[in-house]
């Protein structure tokens, strides 16, 4: 076998089966050794951001890694974007970037680049395998590595000539760390501090939104303790029957406002909050003067067993308030993100996982879908946006048995619309929604929150996308992808309900203006 075989291999024999790529000619004999381990699945992504953030996808729902395939400096800076977000999520992904052959890197060809200094501010892990020997092991050593506390993504840099010549060296097969068990001197401490405290908070990061720690968090919640979820949360299992957690407002003021006489936060799985961006005379810290901060668990610790001792230690009812059913009314008229989260709410199956990069929509969604049937929810951890149909890729792969829709504005839809075309190629049964407000509505919002005042005819051309406007159907169309666009509530409520019935490639543009 070559190095490549021995790459491939390795990554199988450690439950890595699933490859988004996007090659070039130093990736080759990647490409080759596919065809000789039928363990992994290969998907081609038009654009290295699709890949980045399809694998994220995966990642996230089932708590393993996938592969990128990314051809050198370039195409790694390509796909940095989600890798951001999926750093923001500690989602564990080993990234394959190809590199040329080690005696031609001192040419400087026009590709060559410093790979590792680019990779390094998102991984947590980066190394070149400097000769075919050193592939396999660091290969195993890539998939154990993004499984490190909490979680990341690796890179291992492949030189082309790592990958064509000869060897007998595979990797091992590694064991997947366990994450930290809770300190009970911690739950301790916080089970006194709740007790004293006249308005406390417990606040949940990604790694305390899972089924396990939200039931958990219930029970903590039913001792009267108010329980809300950082802004944005890699994934959080929501809607019927599972316990409601409030959500920390996104403006920072809303949120001080929301906490207003909190006087103890607890952490799980956290840090304290802050606001996202810096504003004129606003802080930048989202805890109340006055109020004290605990650290239950922080992200390398188990946060649902945290969770589990803080509620035996508080003497928490054995099960917490959960979420019935009770679906919306049939939304009409106008056509607004309220009506569309109704529809979505109305028609979406048990099962179902949300990729959420609908920026000013995504708050009326999230707020209307907490009654619907069981489902997931993926958020824009890291706020680069074009998440939205990359993610809804990655979880399809990863659950080819559960709906899965993909919600986005039109500005971050036109980020990676490529991914349309994979979403097509592999059959996908993603329904992707894009909120078509032509318009980059969100920065009409901050212009006046930084100060800016109201846009001049120069300022609103950079925050408008109507001349031309984009014919989200034709694009859909061209790129494989059945389409329609709808101008009421009452159309979007039907396309939604043929969308979440049939199965497959769906495409919806909600003409919002």
């Amino acid at each position: 076998m070559n190095g490549a075989d021995a790459l491939i291999t390795t990554l199988a024999d450690n439950g890595v089966t699933a490859c988004f790529a996007n090659p070039g000619t130093s990736e080759m004999q990647f490409v080759a050794a596919l065809d000789r381990e039928p363990r992994m699945r290969s998907v081609l992504c038009l654009f290295e951001g699709v890949a980045t953030g399809a694998a994220d996808g995966y990642g996230r729902m089932t708590g393993t890694p996938a592969c990128t395939l990314l051809h050198l400096g370039p195409g790694y800076a390509n796909g940095a974007a989600n890798l951001h977000n999926a750093r923001r999520a500690f989602t564990p992904i080993v990234n394959v970037i190809g590199d040329h052959a080690t005696d031609h890197r001192k040419y400087d060809a026009p590709l060559n680049s410093d790979i590792a200094a680019l990779a390094a501010p998102n991984a947590i892990w980066v190394k070149s395998a400097e000769s075919a020997d050193a592939v396999g092991p660091l290969a195993a050593e890539a998939v154990a590595a993004s499984f490190g506390a909490p979680g990341g993504n690796a890179c291992l840099i492949l030189p082309a000539d790592s990958a064509w010549n000869e060897t007998n060296t595979a990797g091992p097969v590694i064991e997947r760390p366990k994450p930290r068990a809770p300190d009970p001197a911690a739950v301790a401490a916080v089970a006194k501090a709740l007790k004293a405290s006249a308005k406390p908070v417990l606040l949940l990061g990604s790694g305390a939104c899972g089924e396990a720690a939200i039931t958990a968090a219930g029970r903590v919640a039913a001792t009267g303790v108010r329980v809300l979820t950082d802004t944005f949360t890699g994934r959080q299992a929501r809607g019927e029957g599972r316990f409601r957690p409030d959500k920390l407002p996104y403006f920072g003021e809303q949120a001080l406002k929301d906490l207003d006489g909190v006087d103890l936060m607890v952490l799980v799985a956290t840090t304290e909050p802050v606001a996202f961006f810096a504003y004129p005379d606003r802080p930048s810290v989202l805890v109340p003067d006055g109020c004290a901060t605990l650290t239950l668990s922080d992200r390398a610790t188990d946060a649902a067993a945290a969770l589990q001792a803080l509620a035996e230690a508080l003497g928490a009812p054995a099960t917490g308030a959960v979420e019935p059913y009770a679906p919306a009314a049939a939304p009409g008229g106008k056509l607004d993100a309220w009506a569309m989260g109704a529809a979505i709410a109305r028609h979406m199956p048990a099962g179902g996982i949300i990729s959420d990069d609908a920026v000013t929509a995504g708050l009326p969604i999230f707020t209307q879908t907490r009654n619907a049937r069981a489902h997931d929810w993926l958020s824009l951890t890291g706020g680069a946006i074009g998440q939205g149909i990359p993610l809804a890729i990655g979880a399809a792969v990863a659950c080819p048995d559960r709906k899965v829709l993909a919600l986005t504005g039109d500005g971050a839809g036109m980020y990676t619309v490529q991914g349309l075309w994979t979403i097509a190629r592999e059959k996908l049964d993603v329904t992707v929604v894009v909120f078509a407000n032509h318009a980059y509505r969100i920065l009409g919002i901050e212009m006046g929150r930084t100060g800016g005042g109201e846009p001049g005819p120069a300022a609103s051309r950079l925050l408008d996308l109507g001349d031309p406007r984009i014919d989200w159907v034709a694009v859909a169309g061209g790129l494989g992808v059945p389409a329609e666009r709808v101008e009421t509530a009452e159309a979007f409520d039907e396309a939604m309900a043929r969308a979440m019935k049939g199965t497959g490639p769906r495409f919806i543009e909600a003409a919002m203006r």
